[in-house]
Order: C-alpha cells, then sequence, then structure tokens
C-alpha cells in the first residue's frame, strides 16, 4: 500500500473545507469495506484519504409520517435492517440491507458507501430506488438534491464533485396499498456478487386488481442502476396479473444493456431479468393483499 496523508475531521464542515483545500487525488473513507480492499488488491493510491468515522451527523434514521425516512450518509447496514420503523415501512430497504457481504460487513458499510462506489452490482441501491430515494450532497457551494437514480455516471462514477459529500438519503412514506421488493441472483448462496439482479414497487387500487404506480430498477446489468422505464408504463394501468408479469418479464429483459463476464453471459443476464422481475411483482402484490 502507498503512502498517503489521512484527516479524521469532526464536523461535515471541516470534512468538506480538507476536501476543497487539499484538491484532486482525495478519498473519502466511511466504513472502509470498499476503500480498503482496492487500496489493497486493486492499485488505487490516492494521495489523502478523509475520514469521516467522527462525523457524527451524517449518522442517524429519522422518520415522520409527513416527512417520510431520512437516514444519514454514516448509517451502518446494521442500523438500517433493525430499524423498527425501517422493517415495518420499508421492508425492501432491509432487503437490499441484508444482502450487503456478511455480517461483519454490515456492522462497517455506511448507505453512502455504498451509494458512492457506484457499483452496478450494489444491492442495496436499486432497493432505494424503487422507494423513490432522493439524495442530499452538501459542498462549499451549498446544497442540493437530486433523485438518487441521477447521482451514477457509470462504473465507480456519480455527479459528486471532488469537494462534495453526500450527506443522506430521503426516503418518502410509501402510500397505502403499496409494496416494494429486491431480488437478485448470485451463484452462491451468500456472500457473492449479483448477476442480475430487480426491484419493484407497486401500487394497486382499492380493488387490489389494477396496477396504479410502479417503479423498477435492474441492477448487474448496465454500467449503472437502471430505471426499467418501459416497464413501469406497461405495469401502470393494468390488471395484476401472471400474463401481465410475464409481459413486464420480457420488456424488463430488452431494457437491461448487460455485457458478458466470468460471471455470466448477457444473453443468461437477460433470462434472469426476466425470471426476476416476473417474481418480485408476484410476491409484490401477494404482499400488499395479504396486509389487507
Amino acid at each position: 500500500m502507498h503512502r498517503f496523508e489521512y484527516y479524521a475531521p469532526s464536523s461535515l464542515a471541516e470534512a468538506i473545507d480538507l476536501l476543497h483545500t487539499k484538491g484532486e487525488g482525495g478519498k473519502i473513507l466511511a466504513g472502509g469495506t470498499d476503500l480498503m480492499p482496492q487500496m489493497k488488491e486493486r492499485g488505487r493510491h490516492p494521495k489523502y484519504i478523509v475520514s469521516l468515522k467522527d462525523v457524527a451527523e451524517l449518522r442517524g434514521i429519522r422518520f415522520s409520517e409527513q416527512d417520510g425516512l431520512r437516514i444519514g450518509a454514516g448509517t451502518r447496514f446494521a442500523a438500517v435492517r433493525e430499524d423498527p420503523t425501517v422493517k415495518s415501512r420499508f421492508n425492501v430497504l432491509v432487503q437490499g440491507a441484508k444482502l450487503i457481504g456478511s455480517l461483519q460487513t454490515q456492522n462497517l458499510a455506511t448507505v453512502g458507501g455504498n451509494v458512492c462506489n457506484a457499483a452496478p452490482s450494489a444491492d442495496a441501491v436499486p432497493a432505494f430506488i424503487v422507494a423513490d430515494a432522493e439524495a442530499t450532497i452538501q459542498g462549499p457551494d451549498g446544497r442540493r438534491t437530486l433523485p438518487l437514480k441521477d447521482v451514477f455516471t457509470g462504473p465507480g462514477q456519480t455527479v459528486l464533485a471532488a469537494d462534495e459529500i453526500l450527506t443522506g438519503v430521503h426516503v418518502p412514506t410509501p402510500p397505502p396499498r403499496s409494496a416494494g421488493v429486491y431480488l437478485r441472483h448470485v451463484p452462491r448462496k451468500e456472500l457473492d456478487i449479483a448477476v442480475a439482479g430487480v426491484g419493484v414497487f407497486i401500487q394497486l387500487d382499492e380493488s387490489l386488481q389494477r396496477i396504479t404506480h410502479a417503479r423498477v430498477c435492474l441492477s448487474s446489468v448496465a454500467p449503472v442502476p437502471l430505471r426499467a422505464t418501459q416497464t413501469e408504463a406497461a405495469l401502470v394501468g393494468q390488471t395484476a396479473s401472471e400474463e401481465l408479469y410475464q409481459r413486464a418479464g420480457d420488456i424488463a429483459a430488452g431494457e437491461a444493456r448487460p455485457i458478458s463476464d466470468q460471471r455470466g453471459s448477457a444473453a443468461f443476464r437477460r433470462v434472469l431479468v426476466k425470471a426476476l422481475t416476473v417474481k418480485s411483482l408476484t410476491q409484490a402484490v401477494a404482499t400488499i393483499k395479504a396486509a389487507r
């Protein structure tokens, strides 16, 4: 490992000032579950590191019916998966959090680190996207917000400037008669990277028959987590049925932009996208109906 400067600010303002003053070539250290292996094994050599471990204002989970759910970027996934409100009202986020490596990893990995690592295979991100999450970003020029889906520009790349920090994620309160599901396929049962993943969010009408709203996000099948907008349009206004799910699966497979690599061919990934879309839609609708 190459030499680097290390800073551990105690406030967000101090962290931003460090990044702005030191300039290009730095990296932010959150939980370290991505950055440390990259430095040790993949040849990443930052000039300096700004650790956020002492920035308490970046941690925490808050919820209100009016404002929704706010999760600080420094919040660890173990806290997300065990929070009573998240488990009861935002279970799709728990589904994603439980897939972040091992229990030990979840006790270190942070929401902000997982997002900003910008891996196309990140399991937590599709769950947040279908939950309609919004990212809050802060830098020397102030604060800005944008849909989480718009944060990613490519593998390992985001819209954040070198002196900006992701400070949190906001998720609106789910509407009535709605549910989200995230499913993935991995070669091994645990501790593996998704070959393909699909997240869905569905809302039904009062009769619990017709889909009134839909969000679909695909992972590991494009350079970024991909909103399947054509699939969403095909679902809205339609009666929930196996035939509809199959048709949506075909459309989602067509929207995917997979590559072939050592974990699976592009053709195999498209087959997985269809199967996961059908299964996740089936589970989401069943969850809504079971809650009535």
